[in-house]
């Protein structure tokens, strides 16, 4: 008998090799599977993803760089995800993150059978975007050190500490940082509850400021304000944003 055709393309992702090689391992007796191919890191799968525009992914959560979570904020959600770890803290924010199944280290082969039968039977869904998605699964009084962006196969990591400001650009974010900016998709609502509240300020509908750049406010018209940032830049201030800027400046003193 011929072999049937394979119907998932599949990308495995870890940095352990002998985790990749077990993985093989196993998904060799799935006769649909094929392993289109195996990164050592997120930097290498987000290229990959992009490369052969896998079905599956088994992705790693603890790698160095970028961890699984991220990886899946920049590939979007066109691929199932089976996030593979040894830590199985991560399991509810697996599901948030709208991931197929999450398997525990060592995988066992009826446990990866079920999860590959998960994987059939999804159907595709229209999820939210991928940035929204991390922020709305980060756990509470936990904010985000840096902020990931990519631009075609590029990817920028920002740290927040260098986060100037954000501005909101329709469904989409420009996070302003060291003279330059770099869009992002992602809200700025959800980017804003990423960030610290003691350090990062909603001035305005459309602007998130990192206090440590605000210089002094000045007013600007009759009703309105101005923050002017140690970069030399003004950014508007709305009347609720100037409470909460006040709030936040007199907190710090």
């Amino acid at each position: 008998m011929s072999k049937p055709p394979a119907s998932l393309r599949t990308l495995i992702v870890d940095d352990e090799e002998l985790a990749r090689q077990v993985l093989r391992e196993l998904l060799s007796a799935h006769q649909e599977i094929e392993i289109v191919a195996e990164c050592k890191n997120g930097l290498e799968a987000v290229k990959a993803v992009s490369e052969h525009k896998p079905d599956l992914l088994f992705l790693d959560v603890q790698m160095p760089k970028l961890t699984g979570f991220d990886v899946l904020e920049l590939i979007g959600t066109d691929a199932s995800v089976i996030f593979v770890t040894a830590y199985d803290e991560y399991a509810m924010k697996a599901f948030e993150v709208h991931a197929v199944d999450y398997l525990l280290k060592p995988v066992g082969k009826d446990r990866l059978a079920a999860a590959l039968e998960r994987v059939k039977g999804r159907s595709k869904e229209k999820y939210p975007a991928p940035a929204d998605l991390a922020a709305a699964s980060r756990p509470a009084g936990q904010f985000a050190e840096r902020l990931i962006v990519k631009d075609g196969t590029r990817v920028t990591l920002i740290p927040v500490a260098k986060l100037d400001y954000a501005e909101a650009q329709d469904d989409y974010v420009a996070l302003a940082s060291e003279g330059k900016k770099h869009l992002k998709q992602q809200t700025i609502a959800s980017l804003e509850a990423t960030l610290d509240p003691k350090l990062f300020v909603r001035i305005h509908r459309s602007y998130v400021v990192n206090l440590e750049r605000v210089t002094r406010i000045e007013p600007y018209g009759r009703d309105s304000r101005v923050a002017v940032l140690s970069s030399g830049v003004r950014l508007p201030v709305s009347r609720a944003g100037y409470a909460r800027l006040q709030a936040q400046l007199e907190e710090r003193h």
